[in-house]
């Protein structure tokens, strides 16, 4: 791998945060490409012209964010397996499936529930009604990527089997029951990850996570589901379009 990188020697920021910052955006942005090898660490540490510990803690902080893979007798590879996801209304599912990754999905949580006060207000119900209250983890090879939970008015979630709901992204189910999405309020935020969130996850208590809540309508206005989802940070990121006024 052929990358000049530009240490500041002077700074009160660490060599090596300095280098995995560099590293990490000549990965993210293409420059180094998916699949590429690094060199070993005597040599890595030989072209900076740092110590060996700099590059392994570097390096080491890259695999942690899942940028990079070590292997063994083979060495250091770039994966980049962050999921980037447009800012448009689709299902994470087919958004991994887009992205040439192998969704899996485990059904934690699929039963009918009182809708409480909010969950009512948004779906026009009393609060009391039935709804379908759905928790999903979803992940792809063997990192865990997502828990999501939803709230799906009687006729548009009940009879949703555990199979679909594995195998399936959850609005292709939605339509073909005959609701067609159209629209969705959403808001992005950030958390710590709860006790019950990092377990199923497997993360740190207090990992950073992405957070989304969606409500989505249907072509005639009506809340046909609720999202608040969570995201593992180090592995999800959202791109959007802007535009100058």
């Amino acid at each position: 791998m052929e990358l000049d990188v530009t240490l500041h020697r002077n700074s009160p920021v660490p060599l090596y945060h300095q280098l995995a910052a560099q590293l990490k955006h000549a990965v993210e942005s293409g420059e180094v490409a998916k699949g590429t090898f690094l060199g070993n660490e005597l040599d890595l540490a030989d072209r900076w012209q740092v110590s060996r510990p700099t590059v392994r803690r570097a390096i080491q902080d890259l695999v942690d964010a899942g940028l990079l893979v070590r292997r063994r007798g083979v060495g250091t590879q770039v994966v980049n397996d962050q999921v980037r996801r447009p800012a448009t209304l689709s299902s994470f599912h087919d958004d991994l499936v887009d992205a040439g990754r192998e969704p899996t999905t485990e059904v934690i949580v699929d039963e009918r529930v009182r809708a409480d006060t909010e969950v009512a207000a948004q779906f026009g119900c009393d609060p009391g009604d039935d709804v379908v209250r759905l928790v999903r983890r979803r992940s792809a090879g063997s990192r865990h990527l997502a828990v999501m939970r939803n709230w799906l008015p009687l006729d548009v979630g009940d009879g949703l089997t555990i199979e679909q709901l594995e195998r399936r992204g959850l609005y292709s189910l939605i339509k073909e029951r005959g609701f067609r999405p159209h629209s969705a309020v959403q808001r992005l935020g950030a958390k710590a990850a709860s006790d019950e969130e990092a377990a199923l996850l497997e993360l740190l208590v207090g990992a950073p996570l992405v957070t989304m809540r969606r409500v989505l309508q249907d072509d005639t206005g009506r809340v046909i589901e609720i999202g608040d989802h969570v995201y593992d940070a180090a592995h999800y990121s959202i791109d959007m379009s802007v535009v100058a006024t």
